[in-house]
């Protein structure tokens, strides 16, 4: 029984020495020569579901016994699993998306690099494995999420067509709207997401995936100007939906989207209320009916980090810096209603009605 680190860490600690640097993730381990009962008997907790993967008993890292694995039906899940102690640590990294993704540290900590790694990572290359990619839809989604954090790497042209014919040949139809969302939003939280949205363009996947979306040279511009200022998730897939070749197709593609809840009202948010919020607050009272009833649709008084976050998307679309947007809401939000309620009368459209007029004038000093 032997035990590798194997995947992402390896090609981190590879780049990390090459003056690349990188985020720390967790390392994976592999084991080779071991049963589930074995694994067990150590003192493993099994926690696999489809395949044998463990926890360590002692630090608590992923451990999976070495598997392959053979295509029986379209998708990502369309696999049967083979996990036995005669598979060997080459012919489970052979079943890995990219070369960079396919090697392993040994317990020496000598590189084990069967499939040409290293000489990618030097060579700043992203290249599919082996045939078994094509058998696998989301490692086109994974190939665009790495091409957006390792920005000067290029895609080897096999590669590239290898995806477009996959796209081509119906095996990324097959991509549930879940998974398509953890990839995109992995991709979008990288350092320049525009890139994978050129690389999912560029392999025909987008049309297939998100054919509501026309992504411009200014909203691609603008998502990595987001990830430059570390914007969070929300923002930069507001930024992305804002795209939209009109609502209906927003709406449309958001019902298929298993995105989060925030993510989709802040797409919502700005796709619907960008035209008005262009327009900052003008100056006095003539505008600041307006400026309410857009703090209104946009829930901002209830709501103030999201409105924030409304205008932060905002920015980086068009640059300007929301100030007067922000001093408004602030304004609107300081007035008290109760006190302004308890000067009405019992009437509710009166108190409505003086609630509204108190934050106008609120609005109005502030904007002046």
């Amino acid at each position: 029984m032997k035990a590798y680190i194997v995947g992402g860490w390896v090609r981190d600690r590879l780049l990390e020495g090459m003056g690349i640097p990188v985020r720390h993730g967790d390392r994976d381990w592999v084991v080779v020569g071991a049963t589930p009962e074995e694994m067990i008997a150590q003192g493993y907790q099994p926690v696999g579901r489809d395949f044998p993967v463990f926890l360590h008993p002692q630090t608590r890292e992923e451990t999976a016994l070495a598997r392959t694995e053979r295509k029986t039906a379209p998708g990502y899940r369309g696999f049967v699993v083979h996990a036995a102690p005669d598979v060997t640590l080459e012919q489970d990294l052979a079943r890995r998306d990219l070369t960079i993704n396919a090697m392993a540290f040994d317990a020496g900590g000598q590189v084990i690099d069967p499939y040409g790694g290293q000489a990618d990572l030097r060579a700043r290359i992203l290249r599919h494995v082996g045939p078994a990619f094509a058998e696998d839809p989301v490692r086109i989604l994974r190939l665009a999420r790495f091409a957006a954090r390792l920005a000067d790497f290029a895609i080897a042209p096999e590669t590239l067509a290898l995806a477009r014919a996959m796209v081509a040949g119906g095996e990324a139809d097959a991509l549930v709207p879940e998974r398509v969302w953890q990839e995109i939003a992995r991709g979008l939280m990288e350092d320049h997401p525009a890139r994978m949205l050129d690389v999912l363009a560029a392999t025909g996947l987008l049309a297939r995936i998100a054919p509501e979306l026309v992504p411009t040279d200014d909203v691609l511009a603008a998502l990595d100007r987001a990830a430059a200022i570390g914007a969070p998730l929300a923002v930069r897939f507001a930024v992305l939906a804002s795209c939209a070749r009109s609502g209906e197709a927003l709406h449309a593609w958001l019902g298929r989207l298993r995105a989060d809840a925030d993510s989709m009202q802040l797409a919502r948010l700005l796709y619907d209320l960008r035209p008005d919020l262009r327009a900052e607050p003008a100056r006095g009272e003539g505008d600041a009916g307006r400026v309410l009833a857009v703090l209104a649709r946009a829930d901002a008084l209830r709501r103030p980090e999201r409105f924030d976050r409304l205008l932060e998307a905002m920015h980086v679309l068009d640059g300007f810096d929301g100030g007067r947007w922000r001093a408004a809401a602030v304004a609107a939000a300081s007035v008290d209603a109760g006190a302004v309620a308890a000067k009405a009368g019992s009437d509710a459209r009166a108190i409505a009605a003086a609630i509204a007029a108190a934050r106008r004038a609120a609005i109005a000093a502030a904007t002046a």
